[in-house]
């Protein structure tokens, strides 16, 4: 019978094991966060890896998670690159069983916690603390990554510690909780429900190892705990798919049925063989010290996602066919214009989402160019055969302005002082390329009316105005240039032709004066002609722009 005393105690020791996960889930997302912030080129790089090949996807899967420690991330990025267009499912679906793989590295070194080594971990805590009032950015990022690790063994020195789980009231109380709820499926379904709730396997996992070390959780039921956290993980996924397209709620659906099918044979496998299994642990690491109870469940987390992912992998078709038959692609009831590379979901992951934008501005200046060659072909009388593209493209170009505009609004509250710079030469770019895309608009429109007028221009003012085109069409080519490899060297070219422009628009505005006088240009398309040699002399100062944008964020533009 239990003392009012007794009760207190209980309490207090409920409180600071509390307060221990809070700790330890802290330092997971200290840890997670400057992981993800300093890995950024990292990450980029094992992306720009993504194929076909099954094993290179496991590879890029384990290795993103082993740097951002978490798989909940791996897979919401993921379902955003599915949702982007960038990724297919097929090569999505190695990535995730990569994940599981790289999750449980944060197992391992729960499991490796000793008096000494928990004593550095202190040190380094405090470090990173210190660190944290440096003004220089890598210092501080690196200060977050020290109090984050150094955090986390806090978190479980404190669950582990008298006042906690080391507390025979605590001790006594989860050891009749779990003598009542001895039963596999029920334990799975804990491990399930504590993993949702605070959104971490790597957190519940280790928990789970930290209440096996100071004995208040015995290693047969640890183990189905952990089995039901692999399923509990999925959450965020599912989580993260809602609202997205149908590709992205495949690949949640995988997530899930890959940790149930693994689930499903290992707890087959430890029912029915139990005693083998445990004895085999025991084996690998004998002894009743802390470490060694807590080493038997982190490698076995480690060979459930091992052995799940070499048994699945093979049948990764057979996974996406299912996934597709299960959910359906649905007819829009209205089109719903969507961007193409970029995606809410990658602002979790600011790196890789700097990394889609710039694809999706690369993709928005392919077509303000395909719209300049359009509108130059429909200066010349040929109006109806590009009229459709034309239009099609610059409410593309419009949309991207917006909605990427919106996208990097939120962005820059994610990312380092270098990226925000980046972003802020993204924002001039993409209102220059709006702005050339309105121009070309411009120029369709002034050969439809002539075309519907019955007007043309004379030999000599097509020539002028299509020499014009030729000069914004180079500078144009050498601005895509620029934005691909961010160098300054194409600047002086640029301004070179932009001064070329501005002297043929000149030279132009004389020659044009001068058949009006002489009566060799109509007077009717005279202010057609002063449009189109000022739109495209307007458009040369928007091209110099984005490469001053680009290649000199924090420099001036021209116009």
């Amino acid at each position: 019978m239990l003392t009012s005393n007794d009760v207190l105690q209980l309490i207090q020791s409920l409180i600071w094991l509390l307060a221990g996960v809070g700790v330890f889930i802290v330092g997971m997302n200290f840890l997670s966060d400057a992981l993800e912030k300093s890995a950024g080129d990292g990450m980029k790089k094992l992306l720009g890896r993504i194929s076909n090949n099954r094993f290179s996807g496991v590879g890029i899967g384990a290795g993103v998670t082993a740097i951002i420690q978490s798989s909940s991330a791996t897979s919401v990025m993921v379902i955003g690159l599915v949702n982007a267009g960038v990724m297919t499912l097929t090569q999505a679906t190695p990535i995730i069983m990569g994940a599981n793989i790289g999750t449980t590295i944060t197992g391992v070194l729960v499991a490796l916690k000793n008096d000494y080594f928990n004593m550095l971990m202190y040190l380094l805590a405090f470090a990173g603390v210190m660190l944290g009032f440096v003004k220089n950015e890598k210092v501080k990022l690196a200060g977050l990554l020290c109090s984050g690790l150094g955090l986390i063994f806090v978190g479980l020195e404190v669950m582990s510690s008298d006042k906690a789980f080391g507390n025979p009231l605590v001790e006594q109380m989860f050891l009749n909780i779990f003598r009542v709820i001895d039963f596999p499926l029920l334990l799975i379904l804990v491990g399930i429900v504590f993993t949702a709730l605070i959104q971490s396997s790597s957190a519940a996992t280790g928990v789970v190892i930290t209440m096996v070390g100071t004995g208040v959780l015995p290693l047969e039921l640890a183990l189905f705990i952990v089995l039901g956290a692999n399923i509990g993980t999925c959450v965020t996924a599912l989580l993260a798919s809602v609202g997205a397209n149908a590709n992205s709620k495949r690949v949640a659906l995988i997530h899930f049925t890959f940790n149930v099918i693994g689930t499903v044979i290992f707890t087959a496998i430890v029912w029915i063989f139990k005693e083998p299994m445990i004895h085999l642990l025991v084996a690998l690491f004998p002894g009743s010290d802390p470490m060694s109870l807590q080493m038997r469940v982190s490698v076995f987390h480690v060979i459930f996602n091992v052995t799940t992912t070499a048994v699945l992998l093979p049948f990764v078709s057979q996974l996406v066919a299912y996934s597709c038959a299960v959910i359906r692609e649905k007819k829009p009831q209205t089109a719903e214009r969507t961007l193409k590379f970029v995606d809410d979901r990658l602002l979790s992951m600011p790196s890789i989402a700097l990394m889609q934008a710039k694809k999706e501005i690369d993709n928005m200046l392919w077509l303000v160019e395909e719209n300049i060659r359009l509108s130059r072909i429909s200066m010349e009388g040929k109006t109806e055969e590009n009229a459709a593209k034309i239009e099609e493209n610059e409410e593309i170009i419009d949309f991207t302005n917006g909605a990427l505009t919106r996208f990097l609004i939120k962005l820059s509250a994610c990312v380092d002082e270098r990226d925000e710079q980046t972003i802020g030469a993204y924002f001039h770019v993409l209102n220059d390329l709006e702005r050339i895309g309105d121009h070309a608009e411009n120029f369709h429109e002034i050969g439809q009316e002539m075309l519907a007028k019955k007007l043309s221009f004379s030999v000599l003012a097509q020539e002028d105005i299509q020499q014009m085109f030729s000069v914004v069409l180079r500078m144009l080519a050498i601005a895509k240039d620029a934005f691909d490899t961010g160098h300054p060297g194409h600047l002086p070219e640029l301004t070179q032709l932009e001064n070329q422009t501005d002297e043929m628009k000149r030279t132009c505005s004389a020659k044009h004066f001068s058949r009006l006088s002489e009566g060799s240009c109509s007077l009717e398309v005279s202010p057609y002609y002063t449009s189109a040699i000022t739109g495209l002399e307007r458009v040369a100062d928007h091209i110099v722009n984005v490469g001053y944008s680009i290649c000199n964020p924090v420099g001036s533009q021209k116009a």
